[in-house]
């Protein structure tokens, strides 16, 4: 049977509000990338590897390009990583550079994510990359901005997020915000001051992963030139007291001045599994009560965050993460996707019912 990860030290559950969906805030257009509105946005960073292998979408019986799937389904944003040299190759510079390209193409608004690093960085790591392994921080600091200002000229995204889920900093142990605070400081510093100079329309987000510690990274970050708080809310990891995040968009907004998003979240439409690579979501204590693992379970809790975050007079949009990443390698694949059972499509590769939550 297949085993599954399980996370530990999980808050205790509570079921959440049932909402029904909401108009967006803001006053852009949804066919207007530049409008400053309602971000519903959807994380696509595998898409290019996926199809690289002959994965088709499927809107209905159809098949179908997955970027007009979600566009016509009211997503407005594509949120993309990008790595400084992946091992393998992809979410590199030019792979990225392709595919914001092709949704810029689609009428979407491109959210880059710089990992700086060449794989994932979160809040257990953040590895410098390695062509700048040897150099001093005033170097590091450099290289960071040159990089930057790279990713605006080839790229020229709507939102950069300077980091990935930099809980304790980046670019450690230089940049590790508990260990070395100036020095984080400074690099975020560095990298936003590159960005304003460069791409003054570009918005900044700063990205903390969770709700406990949230507010003692925005504190020290409070003097960075920035515009929109992201946080990564899984219930898996985060717990699932609604009125924890609630408070907490609430309270980041009004203290620092700044629109908030959740940047990252997802929820299971089942417990099945596709593939035989270990799932992170699968097993029912890990739902929350009110939102079972199916379709419309899946549906009603991101139309749960989306509604909790619109009602924010501070929030400004969310993100659904992994949505794309179906199990694109076969059923008996041991390195396909631990998210299949998160995904926006099904295990036949069509839509799911979840798309309505995006709707305008």
């Amino acid at each position: 049977m297949k085993k599954y990860f399980i996370a530990l030290g999980l808050a205790a559950i509570f079921a959440l509000p049932a909402c029904s969906g909401s108009d967006d805030s803001g006053s852009g257009s949804v066919n207007d990338p530049v409008a400053d509105e309602f971000i519903r946005a959807a994380d696509i960073s595998t898409l290019p590897e996926i199809e690289a292998e002959g994965t088709v979408f499927y809107a209905g019986e159809t098949a179908e390009d997955p970027v007009t799937t979600l566009k016509n389904a009211g997503v407005n944003c594509a949120r993309i990583r990008i790595w400084h040299n992946p091992s393998n190759g992809h979410s590199g510079i030019q792979e990225v550079k392709a595919l914001a390209q092709r949704v810029k193409n689609a009428g979407m608004k491109v959210w880059l994510t710089v990992h700086y690093s060449d794989t994932w960085a979160d809040p257990g790591q953040q590895l410098v990359p390695s062509a700048w392994s040897a150099l001093s921080f005033d170097e590091l600091k450099i290289a960071a901005e040159n990089y930057t200002s790279q990713i605006l000229t080839e790229i020229d995204p709507d939102i950069i997020q300077i980091g990935n889920e930099t809980n304790d900093g980046l670019l450690w142990p230089a940049g590790r915000l508990s260990a070395n605070e100036t020095q984080s400081v400074a690099l975020f510093q560095a990298i936003s001051q590159k960005i304003r100079t460069q791409s003054p329309d570009a918005k900044i987000m700063l990205h903390y992963a969770g709700i406990s510690g949230a507010e003692w990274f925005f504190s020290k970050m409070s003097d960075i030139d920035y515009d929109y708080i992201g946080l990564s809310y899984y219930p898996v990891w985060h717990g699932s007291n609604v009125a924890l995040l609630t408070n907490l968009i609430d309270t980041l907004g009004a203290s620092h001045d700044k629109k908030v998003l959740i940047a990252e979240t997802a929820y299971p439409f089942t417990l099945g599994w596709n593939d035989w690579t270990n799932n992170i979501v699968g097993e029912q204590g890990q739902l929350v009560p009110g939102y079972p693992a199916t379709p419309i379970g899946q549906k009603g809790f991101l139309r749960t965050i989306r509604n909790i975050v619109d009602a924010s007079p501070h929030g400004h949009g969310f993100a659904y993460w992994g949505g794309e990443w179906i199990a694109f390698r076969g059923t008996e694949a041991t390195n396909g996707s631990t998210f299949e059972n998160q995904a926006l499509w099904d295990f036949d590769h069509k839509k799911l019912p979840v798309m309505d939550a995006f709707n305008p």
